[in-house]
Order: C-alpha cells, then sequence, then structure tokens
C-alpha cells in the first residue's frame, strides 16, 4: 500500500497551517497537540503524538497549531472581561477565606532581550486549628493567570480570573506578596478590603541586607543578629524589631556611609509597611505569611515551558504560550478546552471570508464617456426633440404659416 500523503499525515508548513486553520484538523488531533506543546518542547510533542497515535506532524504545523489555539484563548478571554464590564454581572460564591498573590517571572525574548511575565495566584485558605492560637494553614485549589504586559493592563485582565474564584464576595482576602508598588497598586484595585501581608522570608531578606551591611556578610555577629530578629518578627511585636534595627551600631568610627545608607533604607522599608509585618497577629488568626503558591506558579506556569535551555521566544508568542499554560495548571483543561475550539471554528470562518473576498475579481469600472461619444449623444438628444410650432398661442418660425413662400 503506498504511503498516505503528506497532508494526510499533518505534513503542512505553518503557513499553509494558518491557511488551512485549525478546524480543518481532527478536533482530537488538535486537542492533542495543543495539551503536547503546552507540557512540552514541539520537537518533542510531535515525537510524542507520533508515538501514542501513529499520526505523523511537522514541527512547524505543531507550532502553529499550539499557538493558534493560545491566540484563540487569549481572545476568548479579553471578550469575556468585555462582557463582565458590559453586564456588571454579580461574581459567583467562593472560598470564604481567599489568598491572592502576584508576581513576575523575567522570560527570554529573542535578540537577546528579557521581559517579565506577571502572574496571579488564586487559592482557598484552609484552617486546622493545632492549639490554642495555632493553625495549620494550607492554600490548595490553586488557579493562574499569566499576561506578558505592563502593570496596569495585568490588572484589567486579571478581573475575569478574580470574578470567576468570586474573590470579592468573600469574607477574608489575605494578600501575601512583597513590596513592589505595582502589586500594591493591584491589590489597592482588585482587593481594597484585604489583609495585606508582606511574605516574611521577603521581609527577612531585608534584615539580612542590613546585618550584613553591618557586621559583615557570614559573620558569627549577623547570623547572632538575626537569629533573635527572625524569631521576634514572627512570634512578637514588630516593634521590637524596628527598634533593633534602629540601635544596629551604624555611628561607630570608621563605618562607611554606604553601611548607613543601607540599614536606613531596610528600616524605611518596614517603616511603611508597619502593617504588613504584624506576623504574630496573622498567625494567631490562622492567615498565611508567605507567598510560595506564587513564586511556585512563576515556576510552575512561566519558567517550566518558557525558560527552559536555549529557548528564546518572539514577544507576540508568550501569551498565547502562558495562556495555555495557565489554564493546564489550574486543572481547568476540560472545562476550558470547548470553547477554544469553537473560538478557533470562529477565528477560522472568518479568516476564510477575508481570503474570499480578497480573491473575488473587483467589479468592472465604468468606462468614462470621450468627447465624441458625448457629442453624438447630445446631437442625437437634439435631433430626437420634437420641434415645436406653437408657443403661448401663437406660431412658431418652424410653422408652416410663417415658412417663407417656394420661389418657382
Amino acid at each position: 500500500m503506498p504511503p498516505a500523503p503528506r497532508a494526510a499525515r499533518g505534513f503542512f508548513p505553518l503557513d499553509e497551517t494558518l491557511a488551512l486553520g485549525a478546524s480543518r484538523f481532527s478536533p482530537r488531533l488538535v486537542e492533542g497537540i495543543a495539551r503536547l506543546g503546552t507540557e512540552m518542547p514541539f520537537g518533542r510533542a510531535v515525537e510524542t503524538l507520533a508515538f501514542f497515535t501513529g499520526v505523523e506532524m511537522g514541527v512547524e504545523t505543531a507550532r502553529g497549531l499550539v499557538e493558534g489555539a493560545g491566540a484563540a484563548l487569549v481572545e476568548l478571554e479579553a471578550a469575556e472581561i468585555e462582557e463582565l464590564e458590559r453586564t456588571g454581572a454579580t461574581p459567583p460564591l467562593g472560598a470564604p477565606m481567599q489568598q491572592v498573590s502576584v508576581d513576575g517571572a523575567m522570560v527570554p525574548l529573542l535578540r537577546g532581550e528579557w521581559a517579565e511575565v506577571k502572574t496571579l495566584a488564586v487559592g482557598a485558605i484552609r484552617q486546622e486549628r493545632i492549639g490554642e492560637g495555632e493553625w495549620k494553614v494550607h492554600t490548595g485549589e490553586l488557579s493562574y493567570f499569566s499576561r506578558l504586559t505592563d502593570a496596569f493592563t495585568f490588572g484589567q485582565l486579571t478581573s475575569g480570573e478574580l470574578h470567576r474564584r468570586g474573590t470579592d464576595r468573600a469574607s477574608v482576602v489575605c494578600a501575601v506578596n512583597d513590596g513592589a508598588e505595582w502589586i500594591a497598586n493591584f491589590i489597592a484595585w482588585h482587593c481594597p478590603k484585604a489583609v495585606q501581608i508582606l511574605d516574611f522570608p521577603h521581609a527577612a531578606e531585608h534584615l539580612a541586607a542590613a546585618a550584613h551591611a553591618v557586621f559583615g556578610a557570614g559573620s558569627a555577629d549577623a547570623a547572632e543578629w538575626l537569629g533573635v530578629q527572625f524569631h521576634d518578627l514572627r512570634h512578637k511585636d514588630p516593634d521590637q524589631v524596628l527598634k533593633a534595627l534602629r540601635a544596629l551600631p551604624v555611628a561607630r568610627v570608621g563605618v562607611p556611609t554606604e553601611v548607613t545608607e543601607v540599614r536606613d533604607r531596610v528600616l524605611a522599608y518596614l517603616e511603611k509597611r508597619r502593617a504588613q509585618i504584624a506576623y504574630a497577629d496573622f498567625t494567631a488568626l490562622g492567615y498565611p505569611i508567605g507567598s510560595g503558591c506564587v513564586e511556585s506558579a512563576n515556576k510552575l506556569v512561566v519558567e517550566a515551558r518558557l525558560k527552559r535551555s536555549g529557548m528564546h521566544w518572539e514577544r507576540t508568542k508568550v501569551n498565547p504560550m502562558v495562556a495555555l499554560r495557565a489554564v493546564a495548571c489550574s486543572g481547568r483543561w476540560a472545562e476550558r478546552w470547548p470553547q477554544v475550539w469553537k473560538q478557533l471554528r470562529a477565528r477560522d470562518a472568518a479568516r476564510r471570508a477575508a481570503c474570499h473576498e480578497r480573491r473575488r475579481p473587483p467589479p468592472p469600472a465604468e468606462a468614462k464617456p470621450t468627447i465624441t461619444a458625448t457629442i453624438t449623444s447630445r446631437l442625437t438628444q437634439i435631433q430626437l426633440e420634437p420641434k415645436r410650432l406653437v408657443v403661448n398661442g401663437r406660431p412658431t418660425k418652424d410653422h408652416p404659416w410663417r415658412r417663407a413662400p417656394l420661389k418657382g
């Protein structure tokens, strides 16, 4: 039996794949390669597809199908946000206690450029009392949203996920994040009533920077001072830690100015966030004090697929991929794919209609009449017009009564 035609086996160059559209392929095939391409490099994806299904597909064909599915998802999510803004729909009832954390991860682009992909992680807080004022706290049921964009646009685009999770209707929202200004603005926008908590390891890093500047990095004095301050920060009044920070011996003779500047910068940073470092109060209420869920999301959603060795991405291809990654890592693929497939079919239909319109021959242009044709038409009109013999009851010069008599 002769081998199947290359088209039947999925061998299409990228431009031909886009011209055909994903809807020209089997829905199951498109979903399969989209799942694989979301999880692994495109070369491995086509090898895995061939191993399990016997279907051979070119790498560029797979790339086109996966990126097309991601672009359809991006369009779908944008349309959903527009619909929410138009209707003002009430969010569903979600978990009563939720954690909202936001962070960014750098990814390599073409031509040596790097860019930050911002990620939102939303989870349900589960508490288990283990003693008087002591809780075992776990944030589960995590879902993610990622985009390569500016902070303002990211804030707009995340509205859909926060609405879906019912964050606005939660009784308690713990916004655990690092101290970046854009994140503070994000929380003030979406969760103005949230309990804002500075990620504990982040606060500890700032204390360590001050101790290492004053006592020397890796010194015994720095380790001893930090041991006390970490304990007090975690279990006692944070004002004690701020007091110890002010008392650091930076006024000694011979201490460089840079050391004082580091101490002052750390002190100002933590004083500004005094309400966010009351960790003893937070833990007594059973609130999380770490943003590990979003830091893990940076690795899980973004870096595991886009930051592999040797990878460099075109900027316009990042969002389609991270959109698919967020859906897959949130455990929502089965829920989302039918909507993506419908959007793909709509995109293909619109593209085919546009191609058909471009290929239609233009209507024949109306020929402009020439001067000769205009004169001839006018003369014909004049000749066809009957001569009037009576005007206002009086014979004209063309009336037989007014004609001159014929001379014999």
